[in-house]
């Protein structure tokens, strides 16, 4: 039963903690590679620029799950946006190493999306608020100045040495938070990733975002939202409280 303003009862969730997923959860990484590879090489059409920035994915997501499979030793997300960068050129026919110098960069560029900054804000008024990204120290940096997220605490997955889902990844966020895992929520527009947390004994927020990963049929996330507008509405009603 949801509490009632008058009588709220016992919280029906007790989170202490906020935990963001980053890419694609609270910025817009599909249209920021888009325009990066547009920028890169001018005169390509919208698909094609889609497509390149597909290579881009696969490419990264691939040596995460390697890196996580210890098929490869580890090395940050800057590193493997380089590589990704590289390859994206070579497909495309660019050759300028200050280009795709340029193009290396894009993952600290991406826009976010038009509720992201308003609702950490508003969010992180009730309860610490935490970044917790695959995106390495130096990019969630310059993404977060450059996207206005002001997060009370950002970890990288490079802090771990290694990758979501791997569990040293979310245990960043417990150890860092200092309270049982199942007080922390997990909040992203990935399937996989909230998987992983809840694996770590976290709750579960699921975000719809374009290009996300949305929940297949046995996903039992505590909460789905369409935005984060949506969520801290959810949160209230839950009973949530400051801490």
């Amino acid at each position: 039963m949801t509490p009632s303003p008058d009588d709220p009862g016992e919280p029906l969730m007790t989170i202490d903690v906020v935990v963001f997923d980053v890419l694609g959860t609270l910025v817009d990484e599909p249209s920021g590679l888009r325009d990066a590879v547009a920028a890169a090489v001018p005169g390509t059409d919208r698909d094609t620029a889609a497509d390149l920035a597909g290579l881009w994915q696969a490419h990264v997501a691939g040596e995460q799950e390697r890196i996580v499979a210890g098929g490869r030793a580890f090395v940050p997300g800057h590193v493997l946006d380089a590589e990704a960068a590289a390859a994206v050129a070579r497909r495309a026919g660019v050759g300028d190493p200050q280009v795709v110098a340029t193009l290396a960069g894009a993952g600290a560029r991406h826009p976010a999306w038009p509720d992201s900054a308003d609702g950490i804000g508003h969010l992180a008024g009730r309860l610490p608020v935490v970044g917790l990204s695959n995106a390495s120290r130096s990019t969630l940096l310059r993404l977060a100045a450059r996207a206005g997220l002001r997060w009370h605490l950002a970890l990288s997955a490079e802090d771990a040495a290694s990758y979501k889902p791997a569990p040293e990844v979310y245990r960043l966020a417990v150890e860092a938070a200092a309270v049982p895992p199942d007080r922390l929520l997990m909040v992203a527009a990935h399937a996989w990733d909230l998987r992983g947390a809840a694996a770590a004994g976290m709750r579960t927020a699921w975000v719809d975002r374009p290009g996300g990963d949305p929940p297949g049929t046995h996903d039992r996330f505590d909460l789905h939202a369409a935005d984060l507008t949506d969520l801290a509405d959810q949160l209230a009603r839950t009973g949530v409280r400051p801490c």
